[in-house]
């Protein structure tokens, strides 16, 4: 029996949340580092994943991850208070950034 329930709130994660599927790194890395500001759908203290994807190209993505503090303003935003993740490698930021855009509103 519990097999069935978890299997079920696999495919429940799936339909509500759009993109968890597509990456799981890039939704685990998203977990170990993202989930304390950023929401995939909802806006928290920084805006949400879907609201980033919607305005952002992949490279401004990435290099607001990997260096905010030289980025944030040619991103339009006043101040910066996200901290660098530099110690992301190239694959690891590549997950984040395609979780990231997996948000993407689908007009």
């Amino acid at each position: 029996m519990k097999s069935g329930i978890g299997i079920a709130a696999i495919a429940l994660t799936v339909l509500i949340i759009p993109g968890a599927a597509e990456s799981p790194a890039g939704e685990r890395y998203f977990k170990e580092y993202c989930w304390g500001c950023h929401h995939q759908t909802a806006e928290a203290f920084g805006p949400s994943f879907r609201s980033i994807a919607d305005k952002r190209t992949s490279a401004q993505i990435m290099a607001q991850i990997a260096d905010p503090e030289h980025t944030y303003k040619s991103l339009g935003y006043a101040r910066n208070s996200m901290p660098a993740f530099a110690d992301l490698n190239a694959s690891q930021l590549k997950a984040l950034t395609d979780y990231i855009l997996s948000f993407k509103d689908k007009k």
